[in-house]
């Protein structure tokens, strides 16, 4: 029996924590605050759409990002608009926004306020 991996709970892996402390952090959210699911009236950023923003010391920005569901019909146009967002933003040198489906969207990733807005409170 081997010891469970601490990057590991209950076999799904954790989401990256994003760079909070990192000036550009603040205008990356506000930028992704942006960018609207085309099917629901929230942002993707309080929809909890956006599981990790990245920002090295050379101001690069990863964006690690889902979709609501794997056959969005948008699956391939939310990640550029998602960087067309954030490339503009001043000290911003480059943006790459990468998708994945591990670990899936669920409702109780949505901020208080897409709940809100979308009658689940």
């Amino acid at each position: 029996m081997t010891a469970e991996s601490p990057e590991q709970i209950e076999g799904a892996p954790l989401i990256r924590p994003s760079t909070t402390d990192h000036p550009l952090y603040d205008s990356v959210v506000q930028a992704c605050r942006t960018v609207y699911d085309p099917e629901i009236p929230v942002n993707i950023y309080d929809l909890g759409l956006v599981y990790t923003i990245e920002i090295n010391d050379q101001n690069e920005v990863t964006i690690l990002m889902t979709l609501t569901a794997p056959g969005c019909p948008v699956a391939g146009e939310m990640p550029g608009w998602v960087a067309e967002a954030v490339e503009p933003l001043a000290g911003v040198k480059q943006v790459d926004v990468h998708m994945t489906f591990d670990p899936p969207w669920g409702m109780d990733m949505m901020s208080d306020e897409a709940r809100l807005e979308l009658g689940f409170m």
